[in-house]
């Protein structure tokens, strides 16, 4: 099994908001697909968005409410993105060799 400081961080919460872990040897096993699928769809989404932010600014003519519309996703996209890029973070720093 998995040591505790390697432990992934997952996209969804438990009970009480608490955050979710996966604990597993099995790199290619369900849960670790599932996790990478979501991770790739947040990633994806996220890039769309930044294409959706760039057009917007440079358009004269978009109105408040659709900027507000977007600064709510790129904020809830920007979110998920650090919460994958913490996860990662902790597995890339357990797999460093010590010096």
């Amino acid at each position: 099994m998995t040591a505790p400081n390697e432990l992934r961080l997952l996209k969804w919460s438990g009970p009480e908001g608490k955050p979710c872990y996966l604990s597993t040897d099995e790199r290619g096993g369900y849960m670790s697909r599932l996790a990478d699928n979501i991770e790739a769809v947040q990633l994806g989404t996220a890039t769309e968005l930044l294409e959706e932010a760039y057009e917007a600014l440079n358009d004269r003519d978009v109105d408040l409410d659709e900027m507000r519309r977007l600064a709510n996703k790129l904020s809830g996209a920007l979110r998920d993105i650090l919460r994958v890029a913490i996860s990662r973070g902790h597995l890339l720093a357990v797999g460093e060799p010590r010096p």
